[in-house]
């Protein structure tokens, strides 16, 4: 969601509090367009990131409810190396999205985290492509994510829709994974909280 968190994948390096270094994207040009958007589904928290350490974030495209997110306009080669970077492969190669998504606008690239590919609409006509799990969200149990990991996606939908800290502090700790192990004013004071 954040658009500081994408340049660490489209130049290359490692973000505030991640402890592993992305190679970056062929093109590492940042995006012409950012804006926030509404995709179906639920945001939810598990498996263990090897990045952050606690729970990643993934979307479950088939639970009903709306999960504010924030497009970043990508060429294919960007979002295809983006991609590869999350799926642990190297990139460089880029990815027929029309053949892989088809009529059913799923593909899954692999069994594992970030390896299925989801159309999720259209934004003003461009089509709105991302990456989450095979598994539905009661299929996994929950894992709390980290810290900065939450300072990372709250502060992306701060810039990205608006909200305010608290707003997005209640949003996050009500999301599966982290509820009932981060509550809204722990997350609240870790995105007021200045780092030093």
């Amino acid at each position: 969601m954040s658009v500081e968190r994408l340049g660490h994948y489209l130049r290359g390096g490692s973000p505030p509090g991640g402890g592993v270094a992305h190679p970056g994207c062929r093109d590492p040009s940042p995006p012409p367009r950012t804006r926030p958007v509404m995709l179906p589904g639920v945001l939810y928290f598990a498996t263990e990131s090897a990045v952050w350490s606690g729970g990643r974030a993934f979307l479950d495209p088939d639970a009903p409810g709306r999960a504010p997110a924030v497009a970043h306009l990508l060429t294919v080669g960007q979002f295809s190396d983006v991609a590869a970077q999350e799926m642990g492969r190297a990139p460089g190669r880029d990815l027929d999205l029309p053949a892989l998504l088809g009529a059913s606008g799923r593909a899954a690239l692999g069994p594992g985290r970030y390896e299925t590919l989801v159309l999720a609409g259209e934004h003003e006509g461009v089509p709105m492509v991302t990456f989450t799990a095979p598994w539905r969200l009661d299929a996994v149990a929950g894992n709390a994510p980290a810290a900065a990991y939450l300072r990372m996606l709250g502060s992306g939908l701060m810039a990205g829709h608006g909200w305010s800290a608290v707003s997005t502090a209640g949003y996050l700790a009500a999301r599966p994974g982290a509820a009932g192990r981060w509550t809204a004013e722990a997350v609240r004071r870790l995105l007021t909280r200045r780092e030093a």
